[in-house]
């Protein structure tokens, strides 16, 4: 049952998450690109710095916080390619940043929640942008490879047979 305390909310919205999970599964064993893998990485690093910070606040106040439950419907993603992943990421990120807007706006009595919400919403919207950035950059690369790989094809179909040799 989900909690009406904000910062168990705010914990609610950052631990199961689904790149949580990619990280928790092992996200360097996922097949893709590694910038992808470091941008991951990155977020799960600023998210479970939240976490912890959010969590110690609620042990502070004398409540327990919750461990993650992640959606069954993650375990879908095993041996996903990440580039394929990285959408889903970043929707799940904006979804979030919606739920935290909403924490934000019941915590006016609470400036520790209040300050560390914005945060949390901060670092959000900026791995949005760099995942963004990562997404587009690795569609360029996966471009270009599939250019040159359609060009090497083209100029193996187009060379000249060997000569047989009869003895």
């Amino acid at each position: 049952m989900p909690s009406s305390d904000p910062l168990s909310c705010l914990l609610d919205v950052l631990q199961p998450s689904l790149v949580m999970y990619l990280s928790d599964s092992g996200i360097w064993s996922y097949p893709g690109d590694e910038e992808i893998k470091l941008a991951l990485a990155d977020l799960v690093g600023d998210h479970r710095s939240m976490v912890e910070r959010s969590a110690v606040v609620l042990d502070g106040r004398g409540t327990a916080a919750a461990a993650p439950a992640y959606p069954i419907a993650f375990t879908g993603c095993h041996d996903i390619d990440m580039r394929s992943l990285l959408p889903r990421v970043i929707e799940a990120l904006r979804r979030q940043v919606v739920s935290i807007d909403a924490i934000i706006d019941s915590t006016a009595d609470d400036a520790v929640v209040q300050d560390l919400a914005r945060e949390a919403k901060a670092t959000s919207q900026r791995h949005i942008q760099v995942l963004e950035q990562v997404a587009t950059a690795a569609g360029r690369r996966q471009q270009e490879s599939l250019r040159s790989h359609g060009a090497t094809a083209s100029a193996a179909e187009s060379a000249p047979a060997p000569a047989s040799t009869a003895s």
